[in-house]
C-alpha cells in the first residue's frame, strides 16, 4: 500500500456550491436570455481571468465598452457573487475536517479570484482550517496549468 504523505483539496464544486444561475435566475428571469448572457457576456472564460488574478474593475471594463447596454447585469456578477456560492457540501467539509483531525497534511488547490476568495474564507470559516492555500487569482495561474501544481 503506498503511503499518503499529502491531501490536497479543490474547493469549488468540492467544499462549496458554486453556481452563477442563483442570482441571475431573479436578475433574467427568461432562462434563454439568461443563457444568452453567459454565453455572450459574462461568460466563463471572462470569469476565469479574475481566478487568474485580473482584477474586477478591469473585467468590467473590458464588458462594458462591449455591452455598455447591460452595466447594471456586469456590475450584478460581482455584486452578488456571494449568492453564488450558497452552500457549503457538508459531506465533503467533515472529510476535509476529519481528515485535519486525524493530522494529515492536508493543503487546498483552486480557481478563484482572490477577493472573492477571501469572501469565502468569512462565509465559510472551514475554508481557513487547512495548512495553507493555493488561490490562483494569487500565483496568476489556474488549473489545469501544470505550473499551477508546481
Amino acid at each position: 500500500m503506498t503511503k499518503i504523505n499529502h491531501i490536497v483539496f479543490d474547493i469549488g464544486k468540492v467544499l462549496i456550491h458554486y453556481d452563477p444561475n442563483i442570482p441571475y435566475s431573479r436578475l433574467i428571469p427568461d432562462e434563454q436570455r439568461r443563457a444568452w448572457f453567459f454565453e455572450n457576456v459574462c461568460t466563463h472564460e471572462w470569469n476565469l481571468e479574475q481566478d487568474r488574478g485580473r482584477n474586477w474593475e478591469d473585467a468590467e471594463a473590458l464588458l462594458l465598452e462591449k455591452y455598455p447596454d447591460h452595466e447594471e447585469l456586469i456590475r450584478a456578477f460581482r455584486l452578488n457573487w456571494h449568492e453564488m456560492v450558497s452552500h457549503p457540501y457538508d459531506d465533503s467539509v467533515a472529510i476535509l475536517t476529519g481528515l485535519i483531525d486525524a493530522g494529515h497534511d492536508v493543503t487546498m488547490l483552486t480557481n478563484f479570484a482572490s477577493d472573492t476568495f477571501r469572501q469565502a474564507q468569512q462565509m465559510f470559516p472551514f475554508l481557513t482550517i487547512a495548512r495553507g492555500v493555493t488561490v490562483s487569482g494569487d500565483v496568476g495561474l489556474i488549473k489545469p496549468d501544470v505550473a499551477i501544481y508546481k
